[in-house]
């Protein structure tokens, strides 16, 4: 036990004997009143946040080790009230598939009792809307199209875009793009979807990357999508990708009713490493998750929090499944929460 640790363990031992005390002397009614009271930092322990939880497909060993079924009839056991799928170019959610296939996987999540909470890609990575070659533009608006009438068919109004990029670090095949011209493309790009979605009832949800150079601040994504003046554009916020620099609760309570979905992704500014690898499993970083919460609730959002993580554990990996779980309700019990020394 390290010493900041023993002084809050002594701290309620203290706060229990004098509670024992009162109760011994007759005061019971006060001794209760004095441990329900809530303490300096808490959050109030009376709360219950009306928001749902959500796992994405990246976190289960799929389809390695899992069938899609399978990782829904997992993430049903473990609590979860839906569960979000990712698009790609060969497994169940592909353009190999079409609408009777979708249905069915729509039935079967409808069977087993969870909701299809979302949908989700990297192929935006392979096959950007900014890009200067304009046969992956095209190849990416055509992905997207797919994407939508896919979310449709599974039964979510969520879909997740990222509209370009200024640059990607994490590939060597895009060439940077000016960041006026990384705009204009990726503004005309999403009239060009948004349509559709419109008519299928689907939500283009922009996404929040940073690491690409593109809408970096609330502000400018704030007038990305205000610009559109559609129903049917909103903000998918994920925590994790501006934790590097910045703080989720502050750009929440900026963006506010424009939030759409959310990513809960953990993240650690105590390390150096900036690329995937730097996301941990939901509590083991240093996000300050009861302001994350609370600033939501306030925002007035009450749809899905998507644990968004890469690495499925290589043993036991159901227990990841059920640990996010366990860590989900612990963030919307609003349980008052341990002192952090320093």
């Amino acid at each position: 036990m390290f010493p900041d640790e023993r002084t809050w363990a002594e701290s309620r031992l203290t706060r229990r004997a004098a509670i024992a005390s009162a109760l011994a002397a007759g005061g019971a009614a006060a001794g209760l009143a004095a441990e329900a009271k809530p303490q300096a930092g808490d959050v109030d322990s009376a709360a219950r946040y009306d928001m749902k939880k959500s796992i994405n497909l990246w976190a289960f060993p799929y389809p390695d080790q899992m069938s899609l079924v399978d990782c829904l009839q997992l993430a049903k056991d473990a609590g979860f009230d839906g569960i979000e799928l990712n698009y790609d170019l060969e497994n169940d959610l592909s353009p190999k598939s079409g609408s009777a296939e979708f249905h069915a996987i729509r039935r079967q999540a409808e069977k087993i009792g969870i909701a299809i909470s979302g949908v989700c890609s990297f192929l935006f990575w392979p096959y950007p809307m900014t890009a200067n070659d304009p046969a992956k533009r095209a190849r990416s608006l055509e992905l997207a199209g797919k994407m939508t009438q896919c979310a449709h068919d599974l039964g979510t109004e969520n879909l997740l875009v990222v509209p370009g990029a200024v640059h990607i670090p994490w590939r060597d095949d895009y060439d940077p793009v000016a960041n006026d011209v990384c705009d204009a493309r990726a503004r005309e790009a999403v009239g060009k979807l948004l349509p559709q979605a419109e008519k299928l009832g689907v939500n283009l949800n922009i996404e929040n990357i940073f690491f690409n150079g593109y809408l970096m601040t609330p502000g400018e994504m704030i007038d990305f999508v205000d610009s559109f003046a559609s129903p049917r554009l909103h903000v998918h916020f994920d925590t994790g990708n501006i934790m590097l620099f910045q703080f989720p609760e502050h750009w929440i309570r900026i963006l506010g009713a424009r939030i759409g979905n959310v990513h809960f992704k953990e993240f650690s500014k105590k390390g150096t490493d900036h690329s995937l690898e730097s996301f941990r499993p939901l509590l083991d970083g240093t996000t300050n998750w009861p302001a994350v919460v609370a600033a939501l609730d306030e925002a007035g959002y009450r749809g899905y929090l998507t644990f968004e993580y890469f690495h499925p554990w290589l043993h036991y990996p159901e227990a990841l499944v059920y640990q996010t779980s366990d860590s989900l309700d612990r963030m919307l019990s609003g349980a008052p929460r341990a002192p952090v020394a320093g």
